[in-house]
């Protein structure tokens, strides 16, 4: 376990070296002005539109706003936290919906043939059309006296992002159980629920992890397309929107929020593989062969 840990970091630190030297590369011979091949659009690699890696990481030192005095990856690291905390709550919410309406789905075929493409074609509406519509339910709709604030209407946005991968990987999860086991249990007079706990959720978990992973990643996503497009403070997203507007005179400054959205995307990947790790520590493994 810990030297495939290991392994991974090497490869991760590996791969953001390559991408550095591409980003350089591309900038030492690649055109200043930009231009077009076949109709496609170049880049441009004028140090206004690609500034070079080691100023994009020395920024990170300096301060925020000229007359500061606190460096700018304390101020991203501050937006990152409250993004992060959107963000988990949009998965948490997510995860559940996910889970409970594959469950459905699992139990009762009708409600599969129904609501499946249901679900499917929920992903097909674009989230930046969506966000100012869920966001403008805040102070205007209570739920048992509790006015929905802002913040939680961007969770909706984020769970509403995630869920999909979830659900889809559970339900595969949930009917990937062996049909010889699931005979037993009923050879056992096991109820439907007891079989569900038992046998047909460990069996998804394979399943449920990935799913999960890339649950997280969309949750992020989904968080920062919302606070940017509906310009709720506090967070990453509305960071790379202020920054992007200073990009003109400052143009390493929006990359200081575009790492802190990064490095919060691996850290909400992150916990769902500690999670992964915590929950398959005591699984038995296949013999080679098996199944």
């Amino acid at each position: 376990m810990i030297r495939r840990a290991a392994r991974r970091t090497v490869l991760f630190v590996v791969a953001l070296a390559l991408v550095a030297c591409i980003w350089e590369l591309y900038k030492a011979v690649g055109p200043v002005e930009g231009g077009s091949v076949l109709g496609i659009p170049i880049p441009k690699t004028s140090d206004r539109a690609m500034p070079h890696t080691w100023d994009m990481v020395q920024r990170l030192g300096e301060p925020e706003n000229r007359g500061g005095d606190q460096p700018i990856w304390l101020s991203v690291v501050g937006y990152a936290w409250y993004t992060f905390r959107l963000a988990l709550l949009g998965l948490a919410m997510g995860a559940a919906f996910g889970v409970g309406i594959a469950v459905v789905m699992a139990r009762f075929r009708f409600a599969e043939r129904g609501l499946l493409p249901w679900v499917i074609m929920s992903q097909t509406v674009p989230l930046i059309a969506l966000a100012p519509q869920v966001v403008s339910w805040s102070g205007k709709v209570d739920v048992f006296g509790w006015e929905i604030p802002r913040w939680f209407a961007v969770c909706i946005l984020a769970a509403f992002l995630s869920f999909f991968p979830i659900a889809i990987g559970t339900l595969r999860g949930l009917k990937s159980a062996p049909s010889a086991a699931v005979e037993l249990m009923n050879s056992y007079a096991a109820s439907w629920w007891e079989t569900l706990v038992k046998l047909r959720f460990p069996a998804a978990l394979p399943h449920m992890v990935p799913a999960l992973k890339l649950g997280a990643t969309l949750s992020v996503i989904g968080v920062i397309v919302s606070e940017i497009s509906t310009g709720i403070s506090g967070g990453i997203g509305r960071a790379v929107l202020s920054y992007g507007q200073a990009a003109t005179g400052d143009p390493t400054k929006v990359y200081a929020a575009v790492f802190g959205a990064a490095a919060l995307g691996l850290v909400l990947f992150g916990l769902v593989v500690l999670f992964d790790v915590i929950v398959m520590r005591n699984r038995p493994l296949e013999e080679p062969g098996s199944g």
